[in-house]
């Protein structure tokens, strides 16, 4: 059982708008539009106010992703379990959810994403939609010797 006060927060960031996939193109290498990186600067100011300290931020490998989590100005690591085609999986067990100590941030792709959000909140459709550069933020609480994954809040660079 957590002491009062920790508190274990997942905090899932979708890539801000990227250069469509175009013929020969690498999808790894699509880089952030001028719209997407504008997304990505204001949802990166709005995290920066409520970030935890001690948060932990990985990103995937993409050159969206990078670009996207670079724009929040704090060291991240890059993992390629959160490339296109890993699994909800993947990402909690790269995450350690919901066992972990402290807050993560994880920046990476749809359908995952919203693979993720769904299994946590118990949802029946096996994904949930996420818009670009938007955040999902849950966390894991204790309520009668259960473990409850409550959603935050979701923002979308749009309302920012």
């Amino acid at each position: 059982m957590q002491h009062e006060g920790a508190r274990t927060d997942l905090i899932l960031w979708r890539h801000a708008e990227a250069e469509e996939l175009g013929e020969g193109m690498d999808d790894l290498t699509r880089a952030l539009t001028p719209r997407g990186e504008k997304q990505a600067a204001k949802v990166a100011a709005w995290l920066d106010r409520q970030l935890p300290e001690g948060l932990r931020v990985i990103a995937s490998p993409a050159r969206r992703t990078e670009q996207t989590a670079a724009a929040l100005g704090r060291k991240f690591k890059m993992r390629a379990e959160l490339l296109p085609g890993g699994t909800a999986q993947d990402l909690l067990d790269l995450a350690q959810w919901p066992n972990a100590r402290g807050s993560i941030l994880i920046v990476g792709h749809q359908p995952m994403l919203g693979q993720v959000i769904a299994q946590l909140l118990g949802m029946q459709a096996p994904e949930c939609a996420v818009r670009k550069g938007a955040v999902w933020w849950l966390r894991q609480r204790q309520r009668l010797e259960q473990s409850q994954t409550v959603l935050m809040t979701v923002q979308s660079p749009e309302y920012l």
